[in-house]
């Protein structure tokens, strides 16, 4: 399957997501050797209107790279099969007033599984998810205690990402999924460490320890430190 600029292989019983604008070829090889595929594609406009177009933003699948598929069971496949079939039956139906709430709400009621589906993937692959996480802590760890703070500042979630070779989105939902924090929020973790660290084992001043951590203004620092810790730098080294 030609998806963008990658040439991409599934195996059977894979699901992938993509955002509107994304340009996908099947060719006829692939449908060859498919015992049953389908697609699903709706124009945004089907959704226009509904509890559905804001929801939909909160599928972070939909973001995911292709290489991070859904891979299902037998189960799961014969369940999502009669969604689309029912999807199917609807679009060959008359069209009535309420044609276009029954299509969006299958749709919904499909999403639903998936999400079901990816968490039920991230929960069987628990051994390689510890992997990743205990990579990005690595990572983190290293960054924060390298000078590359001074060059390039604070660490991003798409650094992060591509350290483990996985998209943002994805990676943020495995640490959620896993440890209960995004991705931002384990950036946050070290970062914060290091701070009480160096608010209780030196006398440098708060704007010094803020510019060491990669904070260009000392006061983003402060607001940062008293959001997550509950006390302000000066108050946290004062209290200990």
């Amino acid at each position: 399957m030609q998806y963008g600029r990658k040439q991409i292989d599934f195996q059977e019983g894979s699901l992938f997501f993509s955002l509107p604008e994304q340009v996908s070829t099947i060719k006829n090889p692939v449908l060859e050797e498919c015992r049953y595929n389908w697609g699903l594609y709706f124009h945004p406009d089907l959704i226009y209107g509904t509890p559905m177009f804001n929801k939909i933003s909160e599928y972070s699948f939909f973001r995911y790279a292709v290489n991070e598929a859904l891979h299902l069971s037998e189960d799961e496949k014969v369940s999502l099969s009669a969604i689309i079939s029912t999807i199917e039956t609807e679009i060959n139906r008359p069209i009535d007033k309420h044609s276009k709430n029954v299509l969006v709400s299958a749709i919904e009621f499909l999403l639903n599984h998936c999400n079901r589906y990816y968490d039920r993937q991230f929960i069987t692959r628990a051994t390689e998810n510890s992997s990743v996480i205990d990579a990005i802590n690595t990572y983190l760890k290293k960054y924060f205690a390298s000078t590359v703070l001074d060059e390039k500042g604070l660490p991003t979630a798409l650094q992060c990402a591509e350290h483990v070779r996985l998209s943002p989105n994805y990676l943020s939902d495995l640490l959620r999924k896993e440890t209960g924090k995004t991705t931002q929020e384990h950036i946050h973790y070290h970062l914060l460490e290091i701070a009480k660290d160096r608010l209780l084992g030196s006398d440098d001043s708060i704007k010094e320890i803020a510019h060491s951590l990669g904070f260009e203004h000392s006061h983003y620092f402060s607001s940062l430190f008293k959001k997550k810790v509950g006390v302000s730098p000066t108050e946290f080294r004062n209290l200990n």
